[in-house]
């Protein structure tokens, strides 16, 4: 008997110790990183380490690694800025199996520029390096944990605190001085014990208590509440998604009253519940602030936002109130950005996109400097209540009848306003939006006043004792850039929407789109290790990114595979097999393969089997094309790193020193380094062109499914790859700015692009098309040079209108019956 159990024990062994972790992604992002991998069946958890920022294999909580069903994910967070490498090892019976090691990544640090940081404080639970503070506790926030976490609180009515805000409660008091983050995990909707409809977080301005209240993840999600701070000191809140808030004050974030260094960075903030007033159809407020100082909001998302940030109310003082608003994304967000009442504001760096009201608003007194801003379609940038643009043309003004205050505007870039009407001595000495400087340290005499209430600028800007007269600021384009880049939740969150300019530029409804998106939003998120779910599974389906296929007529599909664990028994799959597409079951090895040559678009699902846990399902559906229909597939490592639907990066690493080369009128800064490791892998159902863009100086060889490739000058095109599966891997160590896979055009003997003409090219309002032959115009696309659609015209059509499109390059393609053409455009 002893010889049997010895057996067994070496054979568990031996086949622990023969599976390996492949890892997937590996992103480095502002104090943190993340990686995922594929999961392996019949393990029971994983360990994940990081070595780098003075740490070596130090391991982190097993709270931040989750399961999402075709992968797993681990967030590491409070990292020093620095290269960073992470290995995954995964547990069975708990003894670790083979460890598998990443690359190096670069972790950049937060900017914690504002005034949230003056006067030597450090809000929230982390050092100013990123790192915990000493002692902190952290509370992992789930929705099954959210009424049931429970912690001894130093003044506490009663402990333990059991519950989110029955802790919140016993902070209260401000006896508890302990750093605190409280890490919401997933999707939380309302919990049982609230105050009507928010968490309150509050500590009697405890000087020597802090407070972070942050998301892990791309999709941390506040989802029907709000958060509210009063009496707060040293909170900090983060990476979080706010949306349908349906509490009695409104807002998704309010700061109430008595509170001072409050930093609310990186967050998502859409749409709350429609109120009972008119202006109220996209919630209250998304962001607002009142009674308080040392306040900064930055690097926040807001997402058509109706009335962004409030900025004061019943202060009736001037003195002491101080706020910066930077690099936040104003994303065709209607008005307030903000309104400000009374304060001291520093609003800069941000990008004010597509604003169909207003951007800017001061009133009663308030000094507000605005400076390296980047406002494209604002309706009024800038806004002083009863003068200038706000009564322009017999209007009777936006602000109530409030008297105005003072504007002074630096470096700001501007296109596409209804107006802007700057301070001139002769022309706008009293009607004018904004006193323009020719440098920031320029002071205004306080002779120049408002026409209401002939209210001067304080000039705090200029004052030696704050932050603002030594700041350097980002010139505008490289503010936006940024922004877009690092606003919102890790990676630009889980919640994508792409706005309609034409429409969205100046439309402040509801985006039933948008709202259809929110109301309809189901997590991902199917376990967190360690903790225990009463609404999770131990039933495990692992979902292959093949499930999704588009093959031409009479192709063969890629091999789908799925495969199955935990305590799964068995897999049904429906709607299989129709129209030459099978299925073949393989039990002991636990996985399905569906495969075959379709005759029609077909859809399936897979869902697991088994006595207990929760039954998952995963779907696939495949789509059989002529190939007329075939969009090129592009990726700008500038504007979207390592996220991609279409190529699968492996090992990939971005290099943290940015360079410079421009394609098709882009410049391209970011770059994936291409070393040993790295591979980038995708699947083409068509004949295509494969197009990298790399150092401009690089001659070396990149390969192709293993075959090498010499650059010219940085470039390297590839004619005429077949359909199927494709890897890029290292030949030269390389870096790589852009991908391009285009599709050949089908028909083109009997196609003649002359017969198709674009003009004028440049473009300033209106791009005519020549249509010589009468082709058949089935759809007409815009794309900006990223490869994003802009829009899509269906039918014929003789021109399109290109008046409220930004300057710049775009590629227009164009499907008809008998071929398809792209060409760039240059809109003035």
């Amino acid at each position: 008997m002893k010889k049997f159990l010895l057996l067994i024990l070496v054979f568990t062994t031996m086949h622990n110790s023969a599976q390996t972790v492949n890892i997937t992604q590996v992103t480095p992002w502002l104090e943190s990183a993340y990686i995922t991998w594929e999961p392996i069946t019949d393990v029971d958890s994983y360990n994940v380490y990081y070595t780098g920022g003075g740490f070596t294999n130090q391991l982190i909580d097993i709270q931040l690694i989750r399961y999402y069903g075709s992968y797993f994910r681990a967030d590491i967070i409070g990292l020093e800025a620095g290269n960073y490498t992470f290995k995954v090892v995964p547990v069975t019976a708990g003894v670790e199996g083979i460890e598998t090691n990443s690359n190096s990544v670069a972790v950049l640090a937060h900017d914690r520029s504002g005034f949230a940081h003056s006067n030597g404080k450090i809000p929230g639970a982390y050092n100013l390096n990123g790192t915990l503070k000493a002692n902190a506790v952290v509370l992992y926030i789930t929705e099954d944990t959210k009424n049931t976490i429970s912690l001894t609180v130093t003044g506490a009515n009663s402990n333990p605190c059991v519950g989110l805000q029955t802790i919140l409660d016993g902070f209260k008091k401000g006896y508890d001085n302990r750093p605190l983050s409280i890490r919401l995990i997933g999707n939380i909707t309302d919990l049982n014990y609230m105050l009507n409809g928010d968490l309150v977080i509050e500590n009697n301005n405890n000087v020597s208590g802090a407070i972070t209240f942050e998301g892990i993840g791309s999709d941390a999600l506040s989802n029907g509440w709000g958060l509210r701070i009063k009496k707060g000191s040293n909170i900090e809140v983060r990476n979080l998604g706010f949306m349908l808030t349906d509490a009695s004050e409104g807002d998704n974030i309010g700061l109430q009253q008595d509170n001072n260094y409050i930093w609310v960075h990186n967050c998502d903030l859409f749409y709350g519940s429609p109120g009972s007033a008119s202006d109220q159809a996209k919630g209250d407020g998304a962001l607002d602030c009142k009674k308080s100082t040392y306040i900064t909001f930055s690097y926040n998302h807001f997402w058509d936002s109706g009335k962004s940030c409030l900025l004061g109310l019943s202060e009736n003082t001037t003195t002491g109130l101080y706020i910066t608003y930077h690099h936040n994304w104003f994303d065709h967000s209607d008005s307030r950005h903000p309104r400000v009442r009374y304060y001291s504001a520093h609003v800069y760096n941000n990008y004010f996109d597509g604003n169909s009201k207003y951007g800017t608003g001061s009133t009663l007194g308030s000094s507000i400097f605005m400076e390296g801003n980047y406002f494209r379609k604002c309706k009024y940038p800038m806004l002083i209540s009863k003068q200038g643009s706000d009564v322009l043309n017999g209007s009777p003004g936006t602000f109530s009848n409030e008297d105005g205050g003072f504007i002074k505007a630096y470096n700001n870039f501007m296109i596409g306003q209804t107006s802007f009407l700057p301070y001139d001595a002769i022309t706008n000495s009293s009607q004018f939006d904004a006193f323009v400087t020719s440098n920031r340290n320029e002071t205004i005499s306080n002779s120049i006043v408002s026409f209401q209430g002939a209210n001067a600028y304080n000039n705090f800007d200029t004052n030696a004792t704050l932050y603002v007269s030594s700041l350097v600021t980002d010139d505008p384009t490289t503010a936006r850039d940024k922004t877009i880049q690092h606003s919102g939740r890790v990676s630009g969150g889980d919640i994508s929407y792409t706005f309609n300019n034409s429409v969205d530029d100046t439309s402040y409804a509801v985006n039933t789109g948008l709202m259809t998106l929110l109301t309809t939003y189901t997590t991902q998120l199917i376990s967190v290790q360690g903790i225990t779910s009463t609404a999770g599974s131990t039933q495990i389906l692992n979902i292959p990114n093949n499930n999704d296929q588009t093959v031409l007529t009479g192709n063969a599909i890629s091999p789908i595979v799925f495969s199955w664990g935990g305590t799964a028994t068995d897999v049904t799959v429906t709607n299989l097999p129709v129209s030459g597409i099978t299925f073949v079951k393989d039990i002991p090895n636990k996985t399905v393969t569906i495969s075959g040559t379709p005759n029609a678009d077909v859809s399936f699902t897979v869902s697991t089997v088994g006595s207990t846990g929760t039954p998952i399902s995963g779907t696939g559906s495949i789509t059989v094309t002529d190939g007329s229909n075939l969009g090129n597939e592009i990726h700008n490592f500038t504007t979207s790193v390592l996220n991609s639907s279409f190529y699968t990066f492996t090992s990939a690493n971005m290099n943290s020193n940015t360079g410079s080369t421009t394609y098709e009128g882009l410049t391209l800064t970011a770059r994936l380094k291409i070393e040993s490791s790295t591979n980038i892998s995708y699947t083409t159902p068509a004949v295509s062109t494969l197009t990298l863009v790399l150092d401009p100086t690089f001659n070396g060889t990149i390969k192709l499914d293993n075959v090498s490739y010499t650059a010219n000058s940085g470039l390297v095109t590839i004619p005429s790859i077949p359909a199927g599966n494709h890897a890029i891997t290292k030949g030269s160590v390389a870096n790589l700015y852009y991908i391009k896979t285009e599709y050949a055009t089908l028909n083109t003997t009997a196609f003649n692009k002359i017969d198709l003409l674009l003009f004028p090219n440049p473009v300033s309002n209106e791009l005519r098309i020549l249509n010589s032959k009468a082709f058949a115009i089935e759809k007409i696309s815009v794309y900006n040079m990223s490869g994003k659609l802009i829009q899509d015209y269906k039918g014929n059509t003789e021109a399109i209108d290109m008046s409220n499109f930004t300057s710049g390059n775009y590629i227009i393609k164009i499907l008809t019956s008998e071929g398809n053409i792209n060409k760039i455009i240059i809109k003035e």
